[in-house]
């Protein structure tokens, strides 16, 4: 297989499994917590601010370099989970909508 295949499978699945676990964990979140959209905020402050600070290159200059050498492979896993903490919120809101309280 070529490698060009093998990351386009790889891409998928980390992106499918991005989605179901932040979909799981902004479920649950919304659960204990009786919020409907702290996961996206969480995502949004936490998550992307590791992801781009955890792979920074500390000896350039602070600029746009470091966040240029980024590719859509690396951006492909991060829009499955916010598409994933979006359908948590979703997913609560409309089950408190049909009636369910303890969402």
């Amino acid at each position: 297989m070529p490698d060009i295949v093998i990351m386009i499978v790889q891409a998928a699945v980390a992106t499918v499994l991005f989605f179901v676990m932040m979909f799981g964990i902004g479920f649950i979140l919304n659960m204990l917590l009786k919020t409907t959209w702290f996961p996206m905020i969480l995502f949004a402050i936490v998550l992307i601010g590791l992801i781009i600070w955890s792979p920074w290159d500390k000896a350039s200059n602070p600029s746009l370099d470091n966040i240029g050498t980024y590719t859509a492979i690396y951006y492909l896993p991060i829009i499955g989970a916010m598409i994933g903490a979006y359908v948590s919120g979703w997913a609560i809101n409309a089950l408190r909508k049909g009636g369910f309280k303890m969402f």
